[in-house]
């Protein structure tokens, strides 16, 4: 039987980040995983059983703890209602006046025909709200997709939970599959400054998912305000993975669900582990209540700084560069100056990016045998914020009172910040990381 405990690859840290052959098969993670003593010491000294993110190919899959369900969103109802008596008589001069009623109505109905298909001023049909509440300055016609804002497919919200995939993002695990299919990807900072995402899934259902990694801590402050998702995700290590099974979502572990894995041609272990979308809303059949919106949509851009990039320097293998690009009117993913790629061809873009500089501490746990300390980022509380969207930066505030509320995005003068309906990234920046945007006007450094 294979060894079901192999640690994170110390090839996963910046130290380290050309030494790896990505046309042969990685060696397996190394990590050194620790429970603290004493969580109060902050220090962790006695070495436990390491994370397992090897390649799933034939993988064992020892026993977990069964996630801790939480209770169930309550459905909201629409308002309804029927028609009104009427009131009858028996006479016939109550018929003739009736029949006169009815004739006058006729030809007010064709007069309003008339002047609405000469072009007169046009009423919204009325309907039920979408089941998915989402701010707009616009009426949609239909239901929209909770986490983007967008028209749903086929005119209904799909009834599946939001799914959130642990994808990696080391030089090795590039070109990803389902990016682009994402409405939320979520780009954690991990030890060594290198960074992993969090993709959700939702209104879109792609047929391929991966790289996919292991889990860390600040997984359950992201996914906690999702309405209770399904996470999917290879292993970690003990404490961050009973963190995550009493938290607010359904953990679900490659190592106990190996039969929904699928392999891929020409990628190596540990950057060959895959999944489709539809089989990890499978892990879980009978959930079908779709997420409360995050965030707020209009199609009416904020005021804010013609922006044409930003740079989140996180480390040399996660060199972030976003850039603005008017033809498509999408910001386009670079690292380090070369095109971030999806698998398939084409550079990774998104509609919206939402930066949240955070206060982050390390431990007290170990990730990795080069001394990768696990980052705990605060994502509750308050921090600073630029949000970029329509080739604008607007600055201000997010806001988040406790893991289960979401994340509310205010502008410096005080007013909720609404993103374009579309995608969106949302960069976890520690404040001690320098971020540079590049205005229309010479360029502008935030420090740390």
């Amino acid at each position: 039987m294979p060894d079901d405990t192999s640690p994170e690859q110390p090839g996963d840290v910046p130290i380290d980040a050309g030494g790896a052959d990505a046309g042969g098969a990685e060696p397996w993670d190394r990590a050194t995983q620790a429970v603290p003593a004493d969580t109060g010491a902050g220090d962790a000294t006695q070495a436990v059983p390491a994370d397992t993110t090897r390649s799933m190919a034939s993988a064992a899959t020892p026993p977990v703890g069964t996630p801790v369900a939480a209770a169930g969103a309550a459905a909201a109802a629409g308002p309804g209602g029927g028609p009104g008596g009427r009131a009858r008589s028996s006479s016939q001069r109550a018929w003739v006046i009736a029949l006169v009623a009815v004739a006058v109505l006729i030809l007010g109905s064709g007069i309003a025909l008339a002047v609405t298909a000469g072009g007169g001023p046009k009423k919204t049909p009325s309907g039920a709200a979408p089941n998915i509440p989402v701010v707009t300055t616009t009426s949609p016609s239909g239901p929209v997709c909770p986490l983007t804002g967008l028209p749903a497919p086929g005119g209904q919200v799909p009834q599946r939970p939001a799914l959130a995939v642990k994808i990696d993002d080391y030089p090795q695990a590039r070109p990803q599959s389902g990016l682009a299919q994402a409405d939320i990807v979520f780009d954690e900072p991990v030890e060594g400054l290198i960074t992993r995402f969090a993709a959700v899934f939702q209104c879109q259902s792609p047929t391929l998912v991966g790289p996919i990694r292991s889990a860390r801590a600040v997984d359950l402050q992201i996914l906690d305000q999702l309405s209770r998702p399904i996470l999917v995700h290879v292993g970690g290590i003990d404490p961050v993975l009973s963190m995550l099974r009493s938290g607010n979502l359904l953990d679900y572990d490659l190592r106990t669900h190996g039969s929904i894995v699928q392999t891929v041609p020409g990628r190596y272990a540990p950057y060959d582990t895959y999944i489709s979308a539809a089989a990890g809303w499978g892990l879980d059949p009978g959930y079908k209540t779709p997420p409360a919106a995050l965030f707020s949509y209009s199609t009416t851009t904020p005021s804010g700084t013609p922006t044409t990039s930003i740079h989140i320097p996180f480390s040399g293998t996660n060199d972030v560069h976003w850039t603005w690009s008017a033809s498509s009117g999408r910001w386009l993913l670079s690292y380090g100056g070369v095109p971030a790629l999806v698998a398939g061809g084409g550079q990774i873009s998104t509609t919206n990016i939402v930066v949240q500089r955070v206060h982050v501490t390390y431990g007290p746990w170990l990730e990795n045998d080069v001394g990768g300390l696990e980052v705990q980022s605060q994502l509750t509380g308050s921090g600073p914020l630029t949000v970029l969207r329509n080739g604008v930066a607007i600055t201000g505030t997010w806001q988040r009172a406790s893991l289960h509320d979401p994340t509310t995005l205010i502008a410096s003068d005080g007013s909720p910040i609404a993103l374009d309906p579309g995608q969106t990234w949302v960069e976890i920046v520690p404040t001690t990381v320098a971020m540079t945007t590049t205005p229309a006007t010479p360029a502008t450094t935030t420090q740390p």
